[in-house]
């Protein structure tokens, strides 16, 4: 499915994909994530902790990092009024410096609740490959969205009883 944002629930079926997005990994998005999330652990930072204490390849994005790119390509496809109601990811492998990730997904589910409220479920995955590093799978991702049913609904505006995710 090529969506343009914003999103309309009506416009979502069961089994529509999203279009892929693909990032260029490199020491700075790795270390200002952690830095965003004020993890200060070293395998986020240093690569000589990273590879000879670690053990790994070089250093990683951490858990907050992958959660913020989840969400973006998420919204991203959404739209502004494209509202997270759960997210659970599990990270399988790491993403280094000099990865290209690419985010794929596929739309799961589609309802509208008893407060009128559209939902999408969405099954994310995140794969990276990198120069000396085959194509692999480094997490999965189930995300729950609230989605305008119409142009006039706002997700965002939901609370307390109406908003229930």
């Amino acid at each position: 499915m090529t969506a343009s944002a914003p999103v309309l629930h009506p416009t979502v079926a069961v089994d529509d994909t999203i279009d892929d997005l693909t990032i260029e990994v490199t020491p700075t998005t790795v270390v200002l994530g952690a830095l965003a999330s004020r993890d200060w652990r070293p395998m986020h930072h240093d690569f000589k902790f990273a590879t000879e204490r670690n053990g790994v390849a070089d250093i990683f994005l951490n858990t907050p990092n992958q959660a913020a790119w989840f969400e973006r390509y998420i919204t991203d496809w959404t739209g502004p009024r494209g509202r997270i109601g759960r997210m659970t990811f599990r990270m399988r492998d790491s993403v280094f410096p000099g990865d290209a990730m690419t985010f794929s997904a596929t739309v799961t589910g589609a309802e509208v609740d008893e407060t009128g409220c559209g939902w999408v479920d969405l099954d994310v995955t995140l794969r990276a490959v990198g120069p000396d590093r085959p194509e692999r799978v480094c997490s999965t991702c189930s995300a729950r969205v609230a989605v305008p049913v119409t142009a006039d609904d706002n997700p965002w505006s939901r609370r307390g009883d109406d908003w229930r995710p």
